[in-house]
């Protein structure tokens, strides 16, 4: 099991008591305005990760975890929420989950994007590659993110490039999600245009993207 750092530690067992007061007071902060280089993702993640091994192992219940990532919405979207900036970009953000059902990644990544100024298009979860198709070219997207938590969804992605291409579609698509950690060439292979580690490193991302835009 991943060695925790002493912050780690203490909102994992923050989250296990599903104290949002501790958990929040924990993260405070982690997110510097207008540095992307200090994230609470740093804490969450790796917490999360923790939370879920335990699991694996029958130390912990389902509902436990479940009730873990919860708690993290709650207190993620209070905290990026308060971040903001009055430049927008008109740059047109579609975002989804492929075949999973576990949104905080995409909810982490949505509320990183507003407070860089851009207005996300969530496309919602547990869907399948067509579905993405559809919306991109429903919504009208410039730029497609992905988020998955497990390998059979992440290999799914190359059916969604290969799908927008058919479409006459050509935009990038952003991929993101513990599959893409673990395997560093994963998004290469199933044909993504970029990966970022967290919600910090899309807005970075995406921010270059949106400077080729026309």
């Amino acid at each position: 099991m991943q060695e925790l750092t002493k912050t780690q530690s203490l909102f994992v067992q923050a989250l296990m008591h599903f104290d949002i007061g501790r958990c929040r007071e924990l993260l405070v902060g982690q997110h510097t305005v207008g540095d992307c280089s200090t994230h609470p993702e740093e804490i969450v993640v790796p917490a999360l990760e923790n939370i879920g091994q335990s699991w694996e192992c029958g130390h912990i219940s389902l509902s436990q975890v479940y009730m873990s990532s919860r708690v993290c919405e709650r207190v993620m979207e209070k905290i990026l929420s308060r971040v903001s900036t009055k430049q927008e970009s008109s740059a047109r953000l579609a975002i989804g989950v492929i075949e999973d059902y576990h949104a905080l990644g995409k909810r982490m990544v949505i509320s990183s994007l507003i407070a860089a100024g851009y207005k996300p298009i969530d496309l919602g979860h547990g869907l399948k590659a067509d579905e993405l198709v559809e919306g991109v070219l429903r919504e009208n997207a410039d730029i497609l993110l992905i988020s998955c938590l497990m390998f059979a969804s992440a290999v799914r992605v190359k059916d969604v490039v290969e799908g927008l291409k058919r479409a006459g579609s050509r935009i990038p698509v952003v991929v993101g999600g513990a599959p893409f950690r673990l395997d560093p060439l994963l998004w290469k292979e199933v044909g993504a245009h970029a990966m970022g580690k967290n919600s910090a490193e899309a807005v970075k991302i995406i921010r270059e993207l949106d400077g080729r835009q026309p």
